[in-house]
C-alpha cells in the first residue's frame, strides 16, 4: 500500500453532499442530479411472483456443508455449485457467526449513521481518497448520483487501514468491527475452500490468492425518498471484488438481483448473510461461477441499512483463470492482470453493469 495520508490505492471519488442530511428536510422536489433516466427494464420488469421458477434465491446451510455426514455435505456442496453457477448469489444460514455479535453490528452501525454531522465530517472522504463517508465511483460533476450515503473503509490487513479512519470510529463500534472483520475473514475463507471442492480444483488455487488478502467494508444508508421510482439507491452493477458477504441491518427490503433479464427482489432470511460472487472470482473460475448484476431500490417510508464486506486478493497478487480450469476444451476466457492495476482501473470509472469485467474478456 502507498503510505500517504492524502490518497488511497483505490483512487478517489468526487466529494458530494450527504443524502441523509438532504432527506431530513421536507423535500418538495428531488434535485435533478438524483433523478434517474427511465429505462423500461429498470422499473417494469420486476418479478414479484414467488411461484416463478427463478423467484427464490438459493440458500446454503453451512452446518450441512461442513457436516461429517457425507450425504448432507455432498448434497449441500451440489447446491452451492448450482447457486454459484446459475445465480452468483445465495443466502447463507447456520454460518457460525454469533447472533450476539451480528446484533451488536446492526445496532451500532445504525448509531454510527446517526452521528451528528460535525462528527461525521471528521470521517468524510477527502479529495483523492474514496474511503470515509460519501459516495463511490463519482467521476464527473454531471453524473447522476445514488440516493444513498456510504461509509467505505479498509479493515484488513491491519497495516492497510487508513490512519485517520478506523482508529477514529467511535467506541464501542470500533471494537465490534475489529471482531466482526476477523469473523468474516474466516467465514470467507471457508466459503472459498468449499467452492474449490465444488469445482474440483487443485488444492488451494483460490484460497492461496486470498489468504493474505484485503478486506473492506461498505456500509450503506438508503434514506426514504418521497418519489422512490425516480431515484436509485445503488446503480445496477456486478461486484468487482472476489467475494461479498452482505448483512441486512434492518427490516427494509431493497436488494434486487438480475436473473435471466428480470429483476428479482430478495427477501432476506432471518439470521442469514447474503453471499455473492464478484468479478475476480468469475475470472478465477474462468467464467464457471458468475458475478451477477444487482441494485438497491429505496422506498418512501423508512431508511434501509446494509453492510457489504468485500474480500479481495493481496495487492501484490495477480488475477487470472485458475490453471486447473484451463484446458484445450475450456481455454482461458479472461486476461491476467495485477491486483493493483485492476483496482486502479476500477475506481477510475463509473459503476455500470458488468462493463469493467467485459474489458478483461479475451475476444
Amino acid at each position: 500500500m502507498e503510505e500517504k495520508t492524502s490518497g488511497s490505492f483505490y483512487g478517489g471519488s468526487l466529494i458530494v453532499p450527504s443524502v441523509q442530511e438532504l432527506a431530513k428536510k421536507p423535500i418538495t422536489a428531488i434535485p435533478s442530479r438524483y433523478i434517474q433516466p427511465h429505462h423500461p427494464e429498470q422499473q417494469d420488469h420486476v418479478m414479484f411472483n414467488p411461484d416463478h421458477d427463478h423467484a427464490e434465491m438459493p440458500f446454503i446451510d453451512m452446518q450441512k456443508l461442513l457436516s461429517q455426514e457425507s450425504t448432507d455435505s455432498e448434497s449441500e456442496l451440489a447446491r452451492l455449485h448450482f447457486a454459484c453457477k446459475e445465480w452468483g448469489f445465495f443466502q447463507l444460514v447456520n454460518h457460525g457467526v454469533s447472533s450476539s455479535l451480528v446484533d451488536k453490528v446492526k445496532t451500532e452501525s445504525q448509531d454510527f449513521f446517526n452521528l451528528a454531522m460535525e462528527d461525521k465530517k471528521k470521517l468524510w472522504q477527502t479529495p483523492g481518497d474514496v474511503e470515509g463517508f460519501g459516495q463511490a465511483f463519482v467521476v464527473s460533476e454531471d453524473q447522476k448520483l445514488d440516493w444513498a450515503d456510504i461509509f467505505f473503509m479498509t479493515t484488513l490487513p491491519v497495516e492497510m487501514r487508513r490512519p485517520h479512519l478506523f482508529p477514529n470510529v467511535p467506541s464501542p463500534f470500533r471494537e465490534t468491527l475489529e471482531v466482526y472483520s476477523l469473523e468474516l475473514k474466516n467465514l470467507a475463507m471457508t466459503i472459498l475452500s468449499q467452492m474449490e471442492t465444488a469445482l474440483q480444483m487443485e488444492a488451494k488455487e483460490v484460497t492461496k490468492l486470498f489468504e493474505d488478502g484485503m478486506q473492506s467494508m461498505r456500509m450503506n444508508y438508503y434514506p426514504p425518498c418521497p418519489l422512490p421510482a425516480e431515484v436509485i439507491g445503488l446503480t445496477p452493477h456486478s461486484d468487482s471484488v472476489g467475494l461479498t458477504i452482505l448483512l441486512q441491518v434492518n427490516e427494509m427490503d431493497g436488494l434486487q438481483v438480475r436473473k435471466d433479464g428480470i429483476w428479482v427482489p430478495v427477501k432476506p432470511l432471518p439470521d442469514a448473510f447474503i453471499v455473492n460472487i464478484g468479478d475476480i472470482l468469475e475470472i478465477q473460475t474462468n467464467g464457471i461461477y458468475r458475478s451477477i448484476e444487482h441494485r438497491a431500490t429505496v422506498n418512501s417510508v423508512k431508511e434501509r441499512l446494509s453492510i457489504a464486506t468485500f474480500h479481495n486478493p493481496a495487492l501484490d497478487g495477480e488475477i487470472g483463470p485458475a490453471s486447473s480450469l484451463v484446458t484445450e476444451q475450456t481455454p482461458a476466457v479472461y486476461k491476467r492482470v495485477g491486483v493493483q492495476d485492476y483496482l486502479k482501473a476500477l475506481f477510475e470509472r463509473k459503476l455500470q453493469a458488468k462493463s469493467f469485467l467485459d474489458e478483461l474478456r479475451i475476444k
